[in-house]
């Protein structure tokens, strides 16, 4: 009678890739926010990973955790395999809709330049079907399942539109600003994801004003809050260009503010030439241009 020994268990593939996560971006809570998942789990996988494997992966510090001996031998073919098994599963989807492109970019990218380009793209590529994910960070490239990210950046990637800082505000706003000290008379509204953008121009402008103002978490809501006539905000050149050209904002002060930063477009894979993804990428560049 042959003998049929019982198979080997595998290692659960969800606890690998927690641990993987936790390892290569040294927090649990870092690799939560990459899988989306709670921190609470990203532990519970690590924790039933060391009881399967006997050992420690980690050890428990008070200001963290730091990789053991078992942890660091493992960690680099692990984070190899997932970065291989990303890239396949995006090829496969690529194969399967090729007239598909998703791409990720921040909040305020999305509603104040890209959304304003897409009917533009739609009749010039009617074929192609264009997804937007708004992300507060730009995703690993290796692993995100996005085709193209539109982020600012120094370098890399491709620049499709340079930024600059400098005050708008609505017209008759603008009509009570002779000079820069003025701002301290009037609310000067903020936005938490460039939250240094006022200090930034002020110290561009030599002056030394104490502004304040209503502070928000989306910079669209503060760019409609400034056409409302709430206040004066600190224009990222490329969001508020329309309202610009439609008169419902005005620059009251000439001085502009470049940054280094501009808004970049990376692809997350090699573009198929002539394909859906390259086409996209062309068409943003060349509106950028125009603009």
């Amino acid at each position: 009678m042959p003998v049929a020994p019982p198979p080997l268990t595998r290692l659960p593939l969800n606890a690998l890739r927690a641990f993987e996560a936790a390892a290569r971006t040294g927090a649990f809570t870092l690799a939560a926010a990459e899988l989306g998942v709670t921190p609470g789990a990203v532990t519970a996988h690590v924790k039933a990973l060391e009881e399967r494997l006997g050992a420690a992966l980690f050890e428990r510090q008070a200001r963290g955790v730091r990789l053991t001996a078992l942890g660091l031998a493992a960690v680099e073919e692990l984070t190899g395999a997932f970065d291989a098994l990303a890239g396949a599963e995006a090829r496969m989807r690529a194969l399967a809709l090729p007239r598909e492109v998703h791409i990720a970019t921040l909040p305020a990218i999305a509603q104040l330049w890209l959304s304003p380009r897409l009917p533009a793209l739609r009749a010039a590529a009617p074929e192609i079907s264009v997804s937007i994910t708004a992300l507060e960070a730009p995703p690993n490239l290796k692993r995100s399942l996005h085709d193209l990210s539109l982020f600012p950046g120094t370098s890399g990637g491709r620049l499709v539109a340079e930024d600059a800082l400098f005050p708008v505000c609505s017209p008759a706003l603008a009509a009570r600003l002779r000079q820069v000290e003025d701002l301290a008379g009037v609310p000067c509204l903020s936005d938490t994801a460039w939250d240094r953008d006022w200090e930034v121009w002020l110290a561009a402008a030599g002056a030394q004003v104490a502004v304040r103002g209503p502070v928000f978490s989306l910079y669209a809501l503060a760019v409609e809050e400034a056409v409302n006539g709430a206040g004066v905000l600190i224009g990222h050149g490329p969001l508020v260009a329309g309202h610009l050209e439609r008169g419902t904002l005005v620059a009251p002060f000439p001085r502009r503010v470049s940054l280094a930063a501009g808004f970049r477009l990376w692809s997350a894979r090699p573009m198929q030439r002539g394909g859906a993804v390259e086409r996209v990428a062309e068409f943003l560049a060349g509106q950028a241009k125009a603009a």
